[in-house]
């Protein structure tokens, strides 16, 4: 996402702006600051760049921001939750300082979908502070989801024999928004408190547009109850590793990883539930080792093996015809599809337990 000079980012639409519903709400309602002064400095004494959702938006958006302060976008309790696995219940100060330093920045108020790009971007006006009732998915969403969800969905990534993994069929020849499967009641966190985003059923269900799949007999009868629909319809996608965080002797805080692959690999399911009822999942290394946080304290993470660094994932990168559905023995029989003990580092294989599988199916004959 390109970079804005200093003077975009806040340079307010004076032509339209004042124009608009938002625009007759005086500045300092929202961002603080004391008003009716022509002192520069008086005026923004106190002034917030990203206002509080429930002190400014609340009064007229009262069921949206409500329902936004519990959402997983403002509470990030998919980040607390993992860690506080690994971590024996319960953060440490020092853990906890780890996290208020580098993890917090991927908080979203109202402001940072609907009016500027998010701060892990460095922050912006979308439009001359115009409000974007459904905001640009390419200011916004892909400023915190890129790397993963951005490049996989628009096929940015590369393969290592050149060209390009396909983008998802939803996006081309799709065309698809990030909101047409995820709209704004999820992202608003109306649909239900989640702790983690693989909380309940899945939510968008492929089943929900596609709801002729169980007339195929290799949907109904063979592979609808028994593999999540990514395990025959994704291709490779990344796979990230080894983040370490810490501050640089200035003390900015920083973190580094390894370089991250491009794999497809098929393990157990670990939420497995009358929810998620299936077997088989694609999974997807997440970026933790032992050691990520130990720039902040000893043994940080102490009960590291709670929890899989092979998790269940949901790749945005969907096709109907794929490597593994050519053919019933190009999965059965393939072990190279399927997370098998040789595949992780022996550092991780008792955290990965409930996932790893012996081997592919039996080839058919």
């Amino acid at each position: 996402m390109p970079q804005l000079a200093a003077w975009e980012k806040v340079l307010v639409n004076g032509e339209g702006y004042f124009d608009t519903v938002h625009g007759r709400i005086p500045c300092n309602a929202c961002h603080g600051g004391v008003g009716d002064t022509e002192d520069f400095d008086l005026a923004h004494e106190g002034v917030v760049m990203d206002p509080d959702p429930v002190a400014s938006c609340l009064a007229c958006h009262e069921e949206e921001t409500v329902s936004h302060v519990d959402s997983l976008h403002s509470t990030l309790a998919g980040y607390t939750k993992v860690l506080e696995m690994r971590a024996g219940g319960e953060m440490s100060s020092g853990l906890q300082e780890a996290f208020d330093l580098h993890c917090t920045s991927c908080h979203a108020t109202c402001g940072q979908c609907h009016v500027n790009r998010p701060t892990t971007v460095g922050a912006g006006l979308l439009a001359g502070h115009d409000f974007k009732k459904i905001p640009p998915m390419n200011l916004t969403c892909t400023g915190c989801h890129g790397s993963r969800v951005n490049d996989e969905y628009k096929g940015k990534n590369e393969m290592a024999e050149g060209g390009h993994y396909p983008a998802d069929v939803h996006f081309n020849p799709g065309g698809m928004a990030c909101i047409d499967c995820h709209p704004g009641e999820q992202m608003h966190g109306m649909t239900g408190e989640q702790t983690h985003r693989y909380d309940g059923p899945p939510d968008p269900d492929c089943e929900d547009c596609h709801d002729v799949v169980g007339s195929n007999p290799q949907h109904s009868s063979l592979h609808l109850e028994k593999v999540t629909c990514q395990v025959c319809h994704t291709v490779d996608y990344k796979n990230c590793y080894s983040c370490h965080v810490q501050k640089s002797p200035e003390g900015v805080p920083y973190f580094k990883t390894d370089p991250s692959q491009m794999l497809f690999l098929i393990g157990k399911n670990p939420l497995k539930s009358p929810d998620r009822p299936w077997d088989f999942t694609v999974l997807r290394h997440v970026p933790v080792d032992r050691d990520s946080f130990s720039y902040y304290g000893d043994n940080l993470l102490p009960t590291y093996d709670n929890r899989e660094t092979w998790t269940y994932a949901t790749p945005h990168n969907i096709q109907l015809k794929t490597p593994q559905n050519a053919s019933c023995n190009s999965c059965h029989g393939n072990d190279a599809l399927f997370l098998t003990p040789d595949k992780v580092d022996p550092d991780e294989l008792e955290a990965n337990q409930n996932v790893i599988v012996d081997g592919a199916p039996p080839a058919m004959p």
